[in-house]
């Protein structure tokens, strides 16, 4: 695959924005591991390998464990993750298919959500999965190939950070 596009190189305002949302989504007392465990299902579903990649190679690194990883995909019969991460995941899935469904976010999906975050938790949740699905939309389109952040920063390693 071939990357359209590098992005990043000519978009730096909405580059900005993007990172003001993920600061907002940190701020927002959502749980990191909820966080990531939503951009790791959203771009599964999406089918992003650039995201994919870089969420995971984040969440390994962050202390999340193997077994987890792998079930992300398959949550709902793993048995490692809490009632407040399965009720973040179902949302995450609702709101990335929302064309697929006759329903947008069903009435027992959000009642879920809300037994287990607060307002403020949920508004985090709510951004952290559109954030999350604008990324993965604009790295398919671009054709951001998976490990293209990890060569990045290895050929500049000063810049991350």
């Amino acid at each position: 695959m071939k990357r359209r596009i590098d992005i990043m190189e000519h978009s730096g305002e909405a580059v900005r924005a993007m990172r003001q949302v993920a600061k907002y989504v940190h701020e927002s007392g959502l749980p990191p591991a909820v966080f990531e465990l939503v951009k790791i299902r959203s771009s599964q579903i999406n089918g992003c390998s650039f995201c994919l990649d870089m969420h995971m190679r984040q969440a390994k690194a962050a202390g999340e464990t193997d077994e987890r990883l792998w079930s992300v995909g398959t949550w709902r019969h793993a048995p490692y993750f809490t009632d407040a991460e399965r009720a973040a995941l179902a949302l995450t899935e609702e709101a990335t298919r929302l064309a697929d469904r006759g329903e947008t976010v069903p009435d027992s999906v959000w009642d879920e959500a809300t037994r287990h975050f607060g307002e403020p938790e949920l508004a985090g949740l709510i951004f952290a999965i559109a954030h999350s699905n604008a990324w993965n939309r604009i790295m398919a389109i671009t054709r951001t190939p998976a490990g293209a952040a990890l060569r990045a920063a290895a050929a500049n390693p000063l810049s991350s950070g």
